[in-house]
């Protein structure tokens, strides 16, 4: 049997072999996913243009190692061998995004014809390997052009995005159907002009309200703008979510819970859903009302055809006299003596259950997992990464999300963070989430075992 934490209906009704993926059903999504700056490398060639994480990246300190997404797996030249990777593990879905300086260098005005033409060949990749392409237009990758003029501070920028968006799906949009607006607002956001811990680092609690506003606003017109230009468009937007539980089970800490809920899980959708925000569960955010304008409430709405959850570890929580405002703090997985990932973050597959039920209380007809993994230490020996770990993981979390599936939540597919290991941010090159190993000096490919417990798990019977 497999290692379960606490989930009393998988041991009760599963075995580990009896998990098949027809479980999930036939019309269910199999795929993996990337991310431009992540993965492309090729950060100042052709015509492209530095963006938020070039410049972050490029200051000593900021990063582990101090390394950076300069050549990063150069999926910018070996796309096609990476996509036939895809191919290869019986998965469906290829989801990938575009750099938004690659295609304006300066984020508005002139356009670069080699970074358009790369994403048409990378699309083409696709559809000629039989793998659906899925498109994220914003994952993080700001044009350094427009930091330098206020970033997502500046209102301006829902105009800048509304029309970046506009070229891109005019563009590609009699190839590609299936389109996500932005990765998770509240990592992108929240730490990168509220921890200054991710591009651009900021640390201003002021801008980072001003930035949630205008995000939330060009997150709900980005999806008008791709309805009005592609047709039969399936229009998504994804989000970071993690399930929230008190460290003690008494009343301060279940306040601290609901202000954590508020800003983590609930901040950044329900605008979207016509709910305005979470001010119910932290107050604080009242202020967010001075930066609107007329007519705001209404632009804050879209009714997306999916919506995108990102899981990948449990926080608890508590009441802490600090950070002001929000009077709560997140107690490290390093003290409560749980699984842990390489990052340290807790390793909680019963959380993806609960957070994917807190989620179907929405009014959400489709829920696609837009990403799920973990990073271990890998080690490639004699041309084998024996990764059980990882494999493990995927196990309990695909039990956990089929078990909510069963119980109705409309949850319809599953996308691995990631193909390949890759450039993760802060953390640099050591936490290592692919299925595919990459030798980072030679961009050697090995697919891992997991790799390979997907390829079987995805073979039809």
């Amino acid at each position: 049997m497999p290692k379960f934490y606490g989930s009393n209906f998988i041991n009760d009704l599963f075995l580990d072999q009896t998990l098949k993926a027809k479980d999930f059903g036939e019309d269910f999504l199999w795929g993996a996913a990337c991310a431009a700056y992540q993965v492309e490398g090729a950060w100042n060639l052709e015509g492209k243009g530095a963006s938020v994480w070039d410049t972050f990246t490029h200051k000593k300190g900021r990063i582990h190692n101090n390394e950076n997404g300069d050549v990063a797996t150069d999926f910018y030249n070996r796309y096609a061998e990476d996509i036939a990777l895809v191919k290869k593990l019986n998965l469906k879905v290829f989801r990938f995004s575009i750099s938004w300086s690659r295609i304006f260098p300066d984020g508005i005005g002139k356009v670069n014809p080699k970074g358009v033409a790369f994403y048409h060949k990378l699309i083409d990749e696709c559809i000629k390997q039989d793998v659906t392409p899925w498109i994220t237009l914003y994952h993080w990758d700001l044009p350094q052009k427009l930091q330098d003029q206020g970033g997502w501070a500046n209102r301006d920028i829902v105009n800048w995005f509304s029309s970046y968006t506009h070229f891109c799906t005019k563009e590609y949009g009699s190839k590609v159907k299936n389109w996500m607006v932005m990765n998770e607002p509240a990592a992108f956001v929240g730490l990168g002009y509220m921890l200054g811990y991710h591009a651009p680092g900021i640390i201003n609690p002021y801008k980072f309200l001003k930035a949630t506003h205008h995000t939330c606003l060009a997150i709900a017109e980005g999806g008008r703008v791709i309805r009005r230009n592609v047709v039969n468009a399936n229009i998504g937007t994804t989000f970071s979510c993690s399930h929230i539980d008190p460290h003690r089970n008494d009343l301060k800490d279940g306040n601290a819970v609901a202000r954590l809920d508020a800003l983590l899980n609930r901040l950044y959708i329900e605008p979207s859903l016509g709910l305005g925000y979470p001010i119910d569960g932290l107050p604080a955010l009242k202020r967010i009302k001075r930066y609107f304008e007329p007519g705001d409430e209404e632009a804050l709405k879209f009714k997306f055809d999916f919506i995108g959850l990102q899981n990948y570890f449990r926080v608890v929580g508590k009441k802490s006299l600090f950070p002001p405002y929000l009077w709560a703090k997140q107690i490290a997985a390093e003290k409560r003596n749980v699984p842990m990932n390489e990052m340290k973050f807790e390793v909680y597959p019963e959380g993806i259950y609960k957070i994917l039920k807190q989620f179907s209380g929405y009014n959400i007809d489709n829920i696609i997992i837009t990403e799920n993994g973990v990073c271990y230490k890998d080690e490639l020996v004699n041309g084998r990464v024996h990764d059980k770990e990882r494999i493990q993981f995927f196990k309990d979390y695909l039990f956990n999300i089929l078990k909510a599936k069963k119980e109705g939540v409309p949850v319809n597919g599953y996308f691995v963070w990631s193909l390949t290991d890759n450039f993760e941010w802060s953390e640099g090159y050591e936490p290592r989430f692919g299925l595919v190993h990459i030798d980072f000096q030679t961009q050697q490919r090995t697919i891992k075992d997991s790799g390979y417990w997907f390829k079987d798990f995805l073979t039809k019977d």
